[in-house]
């Protein structure tokens, strides 16, 4: 929550006395917030794994579920939003949305934001101990948002799709 106030201050400032690098800070506040939201999309999947080898109403089953709920609400929703909105603004006002490799980065966002809102479902299905899925197609669903990152940075990083 710290981090979360830090962060606001820090945007509330560069909004309110908008320094002459303004680009810099947007895409540092950018990178903070991916990398933020990538560690709760990386993490939330291996709590899907233990949760599901623990019982069901168990003690350890309800810490999972205060877990999970807690790293989707306070860090990976407000990371996803901050992610979104800082990327929007860094994709129009640098490249006005044109490119091949913006557009494809952007597609692959897209699915990143409903893997999101996946993970998100199946926290309210482990809350009503209706998950469906085993341990081991946890792990396989884990590697998706890992995937999704290598081909996001590929996007940015060597821009194949230019020109």
């Amino acid at each position: 929550m710290i981090v979360l106030v830090f962060f606001a201050l820090v945007a509330a400032a560069i909004v309110a006395y908008p320094p002459d690098d303004l680009y810099l800070w947007v895409k540092a506040l950018h990178i903070v917030a991916v990398i933020s939201w990538m560690a709760g999309l990386l993490y939330l999947p291996r709590l899907f794994i233990y949760h599901t080898d623990a019982a069901k109403g168990s003690e350890l089953s309800e810490t999972f579920m205060t877990m999970e709920r807690r790293l989707y609400r306070v860090i990976m929703n407000p990371a996803m939003m901050l992610s979104w909105v800082l990327g929007l603004y860094l994709a129009w006002s640098v490249y006005r949305f044109q490119g091949g490799w913006l557009h494809a980065k952007l597609a692959f966002v897209v699915v990143l934001t409903a893997v999101h809102v996946f993970f998100g479902r199946c926290i309210v299905a482990f809350a009503q101990d209706a998950n469906r899925f085993s341990a081991r197609q946890w792990r396989f669903l884990n590697e998706m948002p890992a995937l999704l990152m290598v081909l996001i940075v590929i996007m940015v990083v060597v821009k194949p799709f230019s020109g």
